[in-house]
């Protein structure tokens, strides 16, 4: 793409850099913010560094917060007897988006994908069990997507807490099997929390 202007170019590569942002979309964002003005520019870039700079893990679920705990782990009116076992904070915003769970969450950072190279090692697995060893959870929810991944992950899982009283669950088969949690519809989504079950390993 021949551009007039090397710091346009610029631009056009940085948001180009950005999942799901081609060139031309990416040209047509630099042209939109040309024409604004310059408080909007600052305003722009300093939501952009405020982002990176004052947000921060939750120090209790890996959820992000402004605050070292997040809304969801300080909230006294959220059961801390159940904890949701979710991918990253995608999956939080939407379950929290059907409004029928009232638990807490532990975000994993990602999920078991030998052939992209993440083992347990790169997941927020040990601070899972801290958590159920130190608290009084009772119920441990697996929302990880239908996925090869996902389900691994689940397995893993299941191995390294079982035996510790709880009740472990999954949700139902509402998602699609291959799909992510995230881009589920919030009826679905809601409806599979609702009608979760048992978690059980397979017999092969």
């Amino acid at each position: 793409m021949n551009l007039p202007s090397k710091v346009l170019e610029q631009v056009v590569d940085q948001l180009s850099s950005l999942p799901g942002i081609g060139k031309r979309t990416a040209l047509r964002l630099s042209l939109n913010l040309l024409k604004r003005t310059d408080i909007e520019i600052s305003q722009f870039t300093q939501s952009i560094l405020s982002l990176k700079e004052n947000t921060h893990s939750c120090q209790v679920c890996s959820n992000i917060s402004d605050e070292p705990i997040c809304t969801i782990c300080s909230n006294p009116n959220r059961n801390p007897q159940m904890i949701c076992i979710v991918e990253d904070i995608r999956d939080v915003m939407a379950i929290e988006s059907t409004g029928t769970y009232k638990g807490l969450y532990h975000v994993l950072g990602g999920l078991i994908s030998p052939m992209d190279g993440i083992g347990p090692q790169d997941l927020n697995i040990i601070p899972l069990q801290e958590r159920i060893l130190g608290t009084e959870v009772v119920e441990v929810i697996f929302a990880l997507s239908p996925t090869m991944e996902g389900d691994t992950t689940n397995f893993y899982l299941f191995k390294k807490i079982q035996g510790n009283n709880l009740l472990i669950t999954s949700l139902s088969r509402g998602v699609a099997i291959g799909s992510e949690l995230q881009y589920a519809d919030e009826l679905t989504l809601g409806r599979s929390l609702e009608q979760r079950q048992e978690f059980k390993m397979p017999h092969f």
